[in-house]
């Protein structure tokens, strides 16, 4: 999960606590603490069926209260998607890419001890590292118990974060962190590598033999629970995790879909190119292409360990950022293509209007809610095929004008 700077809380969060608890109230969901008593006692009761201790849930669940801030945080919706170049270009900086060299340097030999036990390359481990939290310099400053409690008892995502919370409490009872200490996200993402509870439960390293598991205070069990994850995700140690490509102006735009996979000589047969127009290297490895940012944006030709990244997180954008930083560490060049698409980035308002257009024009994307996913990108490639543009269902601005030429 990534992580950005959260300010502390203001007189104007106080505000929209109130005005968010009046607004729950009215539209007949419960306010942000009107039960949430009984559903902490609730919650105490089937942790301690689960075995955590009673002198852990004390001292977890004690005073515990909802935390308005993590509320409107999970409320807050982008005011606008960020194109492939905005988002790249905002995370591997120079500065950072002489960083992470340096502290490849620095820490050589944990590195490579963890990359002979795990089989990730120590590039990706530091890449991971700077995108999740600049390389330890932010870690998250909301404590996880009180963050997780407050999303659990929501009943937005109250499942999936009630979940998280319990696992959050075993965490505490195996004695790897105290309740003070366990602090991160507002969403409950913890350590160096930002972990959610159950994935620290399941894959977290005690590399230093010291009974814990420290992912805030110890980079051995940091890296080692990095490429664990990562091990036992899948990743192949003999494969890159992509490569830019050049492709033709014939190319069947609509074959570019990470669902849609062929070995590397199938790619070269239908005129795919290294950047500088040279062949693609003959190896027995499939691959899909992607698109970031529509097909007039870079084109990348991503093998078995983008898909290991994307376990990571679900998003194309942060997975092609995390092997081109890696890249970049290693001097590997910059990307050649595509810097003259159009980057206006997508409003939420646009995106809702995009969507609606579709709809209106018999292409369903089901109730607009201004976030682009895979049914939206279907309706996109499915208009673009009867209007005889190239389909590679990237919603954009200049999308949403082509829409609004259109009249149902």
């Amino acid at each position: 999960m990534n992580i950005s700077a959260v300010k502390p809380a203001t007189s104007a969060n106080v505000l929209f606590a109130i005005l968010l608890s009046l607004s729950l109230s009215a539209t007949g969901q419960p306010a942000l603490a009107s039960d949430f008593d009984a559903w902490l006692g609730a919650l105490r009761d089937e942790a301690a069926g689960k075995g955590i201790s009673a002198s852990t849930l004390d001292t977890a669940l004690q005073g515990l209260r909802p935390i308005p801030r993590v509320i409107e945080l999970d409320r807050q919706q982008p005011e606008f998607t960020q194109t492939f170049w905005n988002y790249l270009g905002q995370r591997v900086t120079e500065d950072r890419i002489a960083r992470g060299r340096k502290l490849l340097e620095e820490h050589r030999d944990l590195l490579a001890k963890v990359e002979k036990q795990y089989g990730v390359p120590p590039r990706f481990l530091v890449a991971f590292w700077g995108l999740e939290t600049n390389f330890g310099s932010y870690l998250g400053a909301f404590p996880v118990v009180g963050s997780l409690a407050t999303l659990a008892h929501d009943h937005r995502r109250d499942a999936f974060f009630r979940a998280q919370l319990l696992d959050a409490l075993h965490i505490l009872d195996e004695g790897s962190v105290t309740v003070a200490d366990m602090k991160g996200s507002w969403a409950g993402a913890v350590g160096h590598m930002q972990f959610m509870p159950s994935t620290f439960l399941q894959y977290a390293i005690d590399a230093t033999g010291d009974g814990k598991r420290d992912l805030w205070g110890s980079l051995p069990d940091a890296f080692s629970s990095a490429a664990n994850y990562l091990n036992r995700l899948g990743w192949r140690s003999d494969e890159i995790w992509g490569r830019e490509v050049k492709l033709p102006k014939d190319f069947l735009w609509d074959q570019a879909d990470l669902s849609i996979k062929k070995p590397i000589a199938e790619w070269a047969k239908m005129g795919v190119r290294k950047p500088d127009g040279g062949p693609l290297p003959k190896a027995d490895v499939a691959g899909a292409i992607v698109l970031p940012q529509g097909y007039q944006g870079p084109a990348f030709l991503v093998y078995r360990n983008f898909d290991v990244i994307m376990n990571w997180n679900r998003s194309i954008n942060y997975a092609v950022t995390v092997g081109y930083l890696a890249d970049r560490f290693v001097g590997l060049p910059r990307i050649r293509h595509g810097r003259d698409a159009d980057n206006r980035p997508l409003s939420r308002e646009q995106a809702l209007a995009l969507q609606s257009k579709l709809n209106e024009l018999g292409y369903p994307v089901g109730t607009p809610d201004g976030i682009p996913g895979a049914q939206t990108r279907t309706a996109i490639r499915a208009f673009q095929r009867d209007a005889g543009l190239p389909q590679d269902g990237y919603p954009s601005v200049s999308m949403l004008e082509k829409l609004n030429e259109r009249r149902s």
